[in-house]
Formats: structure tokens, C-alpha cells, sequence
């Protein structure tokens, strides 16, 4: 028998990575050399301490059974003591800190904890795609708020008409920004919660990246703000901050209504934290953090390398403020997928084209950090001896020509 699938589950957009990923094995099955700047899987390993500590908790009995609904204690004072120190907050382990196998259920469960079907989800555009499915997912409406290079890539709430603005159920943001690399600022915090206060809706920060600020500026949090608790909660990853992609770690902080609703819906919809991982991750968390200094310098140094070195090619971008994402304006001419496709054919060089983050992400490719100096120059000197950048500027040479 052919079942067929919900509506909810047929209406799903495909999973626009799974895809890339796929055009990119493609290529390589045919036996051809791609470098992939569109993927972000982290390159460095997890730090020694953090990998001993796994190895040393898989041998406790109390891992081998089931850990705590909630999470271990230890682990939720470890969340709790990790954002004191970074950020300054007071959290309660209790009632302010929920655990999960990966940001990525926190993300999805929040609007399923809050949302009703009908109800509005307001975001970004462009926004990183799980925004849309988490929407989907709740049977939400989505309104996005289109945000531009020349204002940081910050909404401006300014532009929601007030009808929309009094049916917001939902407020996600995403700073530092995939796939921008903008990062927010207090300032624009403070507009967002007094206007999570005037229309009186909650507020997701989707804060995966808080690790990675360049050039001297750490990334604030949400929850440092004044009434940054009263309206709004936080996801975080341990996958990029401590290497540990593959081990699905991540945490909700904030709201104290939020975390409890979220906890119920976690209890059902998914399970527990392997207890080893909890233990890890709380040496991660209390542990040395040298190593994540380190990987934001190792970020901010490949930055400059790539940036400096398109910039000598001929094309006109301007450098990420944070995480391991650049987000450049194609040349004039092209389309995001045409741009794409052409680096992708020509130079054997693969990013992510914009407009899969949305409908502003058009004229935009995202290229990943997450490669070596070498592989990054390897990488332009295959679009320079592709003459990409001539042949784009003779085009638009030509296009001004016949303009004229």
C-alpha cells in the first residue's frame, strides 16, 4: 500500500541542505574535486577535556539507565553558571532552563509549545529555513520582515503594519545571524522587547552563534536586556561554540512560563539527554574556554583571508560582524542561483545561493568559514582562473554600453 502523508507533512518544504549537500555528492560522484563553502558543519575537533569527560561517564552505571525528564541537576546549574558568567543573567535551574538533543528541537518545540493553529509567527527574511517548517509545523501563518545590508540586516518593527503587529503570537530572531553574519546590538534588543511589550507576544533569540563576534565584540544576549526575561527566552547549541556538531546538545533559557510549556511538549513529542552527553556537556560548559576564544580568532582570521582575497578579484562585499557565515551580494548581472550555479559548474567552488534563505536572499550567496585557510584560497584561485570576475565585468561593461 502507498500511504499518503498528512497535509502538514506534504506542505513541508524539502530540506534545502539536504539538498545542497546532495547537488554537491552529485559532482563528486561524476569524480569531480568540489570545495564546499556551503555547508556549516564545524572542521575543528571537540576539545580533549570534553571528549575524556564522555569517555569517563559512559562507564557510570547511572548513564546506562534513563537520565531525568528534565535533565540532570548538574547540568541545568552548569547552563545556569555558564550564562552568569558569559552574560551576566540570574537563571533558575529549575523553572528557567530546559535541555534537548540538539538546538534544532528548540527551535521547532517553542512554536509548537505556543502557537495555536492560525496564529502568527513573525521573522526575518532572509532567515535560516527552519523558521518556515517551525511555522508550518504549528499550523502558524508566517510575516516576515525584509532586512537590508544598509541597516545591519536588523528589522526594522517600524514597517509591520499595526493590524499584523496586534496578531503576533511569535516573535524569532536569530543574532548572531545565519546567513547574514550580522550581529545585534542593545540598542536594537531594547526596540525589540519594547515592542514585544506594546503588542505583548514572546520573543525566540535563536543565539547558536553567541560564541562568534569579530573584530573586539562579543555578542550580547537577548537576556541581558531590561524585561529581557519577562518577554523573552533563548535557544543555545553546544555544537558550534564547542565543536560538538554530532553530539546534539542545546538548551532554552528565559521565560519561565515558555521553559514550562516547552518542557511538557518535550516530554511528549520527544525523550531524554543521554546522560553521558549531559555530563560532557557540563564539562564544556564549567570547563577551560580558551578553546572558544581560539575558534573565534581561527573564524575572524579566515574571514580576512577570504575577504581580502575576493576583494582583490573585483568583488565589491562587505565582511561578516559574526559566525562562521559570510553573506555576499553577487555581482551585477546574476541571480543568486545563477552566480551559484556558474561557481559551481565553472570553478568547482560550491555555496549556498541566497534564495533558499528567502525572498531578500535573491541577489546574495552564503559562503561558510568553516575551511581551512588553504581550501579557502584554493578556492578563489579557482574562480580567478576561471575568470568569473572578468567575464562580470565585461557583461556589465557591456549591459552600461547598450544602456546608453
Amino acid at each position: 500500500m502507498d500511504f499518503k502523508p498528512s497535509r502538514i507533512v506534504t506542505e513541508l518544504p524539502g530540506n534545502y541542505f539536504n539538498a545542497m549537500k546532495a547537488k554537491i555528492a552529485l559532482y563528486r560522484s561524476r569524480g569531480i574535486d568540489v570545495i564546499d563553502l556551503a555547508s556549516g558543519n564545524p572542521d575543528q575537533p571537540t576539545p580533549e577535556h570534553i571528549v575524556a569527560a564522555l569517555k569517563e561517564a559512559v562507564d557510570k552505571p547511572e548513564n546506562q539507565g534513563y537520565p531525568p525528564f528534565y535533565g540532570k541537576s548538574a547540568t541545568l546549574e552548569a547552563i545556569a553558571a555558564f550564562y552568569q558568567r558569559e552574560y551576566g543573567v540570574d537563571l533558575d535551574p529549575e523553572t528557567e532552563v530546559a535541555v534537548f538533543s540538539g538546538s534544532g528541537i528548540g527551535v521547532v518545540g517553542i512554536p509548537q509549545s505556543l502557537l495555536n493553529p492560525g496564529d502568527l509567527l513573525l521573522t526575518a527574511d532572509p532567515a535560516y529555513p527552519a523558521y518556515h517548517a517551525a511555522a508550518a509545523l504549528a499550523g502558524a501563518r508566517i510575516h516576515t520582515i525584509p532586512v537590508h545590508e544598509a541597516e545591519g540586516f536588523l528589522p526594522d518593527y517600524r514597517t509591520v503594519p499595526e493590524e499584523l503587529a496586534r496578531q503576533v503570537k511569535l516573535l524569532m530572531l536569530n543574532y548572531p545571524n545565519n546567513p547574514t553574519g550580522a550581529v545585534a546590538t542593545a540598542d536594537f534588543y531594547e526596540r525589540t522587547l519594547a515592542f514585544a511589550a506594546r503588542y505583548e507576544f514572546p520573543v525566540l533569540n535563536d543565539f547558536a552563534y553567541g560564541a562568534f563576534g569579530f573584530d573586539g565584540h562579543k555578542p550580547v544576549s537577548l537576556l541581558q536586556q531590561p524585561g529581557g526575561k519577562e518577554y523573552g527566552i533563548e535557544t543555545y547549541t553546544a555544537s558550534k561554540t564547542f565543536n560538538m556538531a554530532g553530539w546534539r546538545f542545546g538548551f532554552a533559557v528565559g521565560n519561565a512560563s515558555i521553559i514550562a510549556a516547552l518542557k511538557h511538549y518535550h516530554t511528549q513529542a520527544y525523550s531524554t539527554v543521554f546522560g553521558a552527553v549531559q555530563d560532557a556537556a557540563v564539562a564544556a560548559l564549567l570547563g577551560p574556554q580558551e578553546g572558544v576564544a581560539e575558534l573565534g580568532r581561527l573564524y575572524e582570521r579566515r574571514r580576512d583571508v577570504l575577504v581580502a582575497r575576493l576583494q582583490e578579484l573585483g568583488w565589491e562585499i562587505n565582511a561578516p560582524q559574526g559566525t562562521f557565515f559570510a553573506w555576499f551580494r553577487v555581482p551585477e548581472g546574476y541571480t543568486a542561483a545563477s552566480f551559484a550555479a556558474r561557481l559551481l559548474d565553472e570553478a568547482q567552488v560550491a555555496v549556498a545561493e541566497g534564495g533558499g534563505f528567502g525572498a531578500q536572499g535573491r541577489e546574495y550567496v552564503r559562503v561558510s568559514l568553516v575551511n581551512s585557510e588553504d581550501k579557502l584560497n584554493e578556492a578563489v584561485d579557482r574562480i580567478a582562473a576561471a575568470g568569473i570576475f572578468t567575464r562580470a565585468k565585461l557583461s556589465a561593461g557591456q549591459e552600461a554600453v547598450h544602456h546608453d
